[in-house]
């Protein structure tokens, strides 16, 4: 009870110190609760990413105002358009993404006002690298339904992660001047403030954006991620338990089954090295949204760390489905396929990720351990493998940060070239081997004549004899 009155003291004086009004929740007086996560599934610092463990948008969003509006001009989806559009969503769901893009625009051309297709078609698009679609079709839901704030923000938030976080922010500025009681996009331009690292003006709009809608979760969730990106983690989780555990039987949670809450509660659990709490969270999140791949990558991490690679490929194989250019989620798997005998695969993976990004180290660390241990490699003798090993394992020593402390790798350049040398000696014994019954064969060549001779010689002396 100390420890809870502590943290609350806590929070409301930061609140109060950055100048904030506190919102109560459903009017009980108590602060608005808030999170913050990691995307690339690594341990971050401050700011070290800019999604935080967003997630991305969801392909099935909620059609209600946030700012308590009817929201009686959407229009009703036909029939043919919504079983394409129904499709898709199950497509989605089992992570064929190719097919729920397909679905999603037979959807839409069989009704172009089924907004609801045009905004999931754009949040299949951004999974799959198609920036410049995604937002052409967010805008095109707009065209539809003008007010539509899952497009809206989904729109900006993709501007702010392809670092053109100006864009966004004026985009939803002029935005909020069209539809001022929308708790939404204030909401989101709190998370583009966040991102940007003005965490003042991002806490102070997400409380701006509960006194419009004292429910509206995603705002509770902007609080709490913007507190983790600050590192003002025992913030963070005090605004979490508000959204997943609640304060008692007057304030009870706000949303106990928030993937987003619980990724991030998750994150700052392993970071803390609460093993058991963040592997429970990780693994309700990914049960909640399949397509959190965060949550997946930072599950496959532990698996790979217990020695269990077959689980970790399975959870990264499926994380892949839904975001193909992940760069970890590839690294981890290609480690996780190395550990499975699977080399062939682990070094497609790992190449990708260099072809991607060279100047990550630990590629070159993984590379090394595959070149100096896979077997059958592709393309390589034992000694042109174990040569890429030192190769590898050299450039991972120039790259890898000092602060990290002393490691393995030298023990294993060590290996590596040690297993050269045993390849070397090996080689030139077998060449010896070979060279050895040639030689004990050229005297039987050289004696062969006389033997061929030696009857001739029993024969002279009768030709002699006749001589006589």
């Amino acid at each position: 009870m100390q420890r809870t009155r502590s943290l609350h003291s806590l929070y409301s004086a930061a609140l109060v110190a950055l100048g904030l009004s506190v919102v109560a929740c459903g009017g009980n007086g108590k602060p608005a609760e808030h999170p913050k996560v990691d995307s690339s599934g690594r341990p971050t610092g401050a700011g070290s990413n800019v999604t935080a463990g967003a997630g991305g948008p969801q392909v099935a969003a909620d059609d209600a105002p946030s700012s308590g509006d009817s929201g009686a001009n959407r229009p009703k989806m036909s029939a043919a358009a919504a079983a394409a559009y129904d499709a898709g969503i199950t497509a989605f769901a089992s992570g064929d993404l190719d097919t729920a893009k397909a679905q999603f625009l037979k959807a839409g051309e069989a009704d172009g006002n089924a907004y609801q297709a045009h905004y999931s078609l754009g949040v299949v698009l951004e999974r799959l690298g198609d920036a410049t679609g995604a937002l052409n079709a967010y805008r095109r839901a707009t065209t539809v339904v003008a007010d539509y704030e899952p497009a809206l923000v989904a729109y900006a938030g993709l501007l702010a992660r392809t670092n053109r976080i100006g864009e966004a922010e004026s985009f939803l500025e002029g935005q909020q001047a069209k539809f001022p009681k929308s708790a939404a996009l204030t909401a989101g331009l709190a998370e583009v403030k966040s991102i940007k690292g003005e965490t003042g003006e991002a806490q102070r709009l997400a409380q701006e954006a509960l006194k419009k809608n004292p429910d509206y979760r995603p705002a509770m969730i902007t609080i709490a991620r913007d507190h983790y990106r600050a590192r003002r983690l025992d913030l963070a989780l005090y605004a979490l338990a508000g959204i997943l555990e609640g304060y008692g039987p007057e304030n009870p949670p706000r949303d106990k089954n928030s993937a987003e809450a619980l990724l991030l509660r998750a994150l700052i659990q392993r970071e803390r090295g609460q093993r058991q709490g963040a592997l429970a969270d990780f693994g309700r999140a990914l049960e909640l949204r399949p397509d959190l791949v965060e949550a997946a990558v930072a599950l496959a991490a532990f698996n790979l760390e217990s020695g269990d690679a077959a689980a970790a490929a399975a959870l990264l194989e499926r994380a892949l489905k839904y975001d193909r250019a992940h760069v970890q989620a590839r690294l981890n798997l290609g480690d996780a396929y190395r550990l499975l005998g699977r080399s062939a695969d682990a070094l497609r993976e790992l190449q990708w990720v260099v072809a991607k990004d060279a100047s990550l180290a630990q590629v070159h660390y993984n590379l090394g351990l595959l070149y100096l241990f896979g077997q059958g490699l592709p393309g390589l003798s034992p000694k042109q493998a174990a040569e890429k090993a030192v190769e590898e394992l050299e450039l991972y020593k120039k790259m890898r940060p000092r602060t990290l402390g002393p490691d393995d790798t030298d023990e294993l350049i060590n290996r590596a070239r040690a297993k050269i040398s045993v390849i070397d000696a090996q080689a030139a014994e077998a060449a010896e081997a070979a060279k050895a019954p040639k030689e004990a064969e050229a005297p039987k060549a050289a004696d062969a004549p006389k033997a061929a001779d030696a009857p001739k010689a029993a024969e002279a002396p009768p030709a002699q004899q006749e001589g006589q």
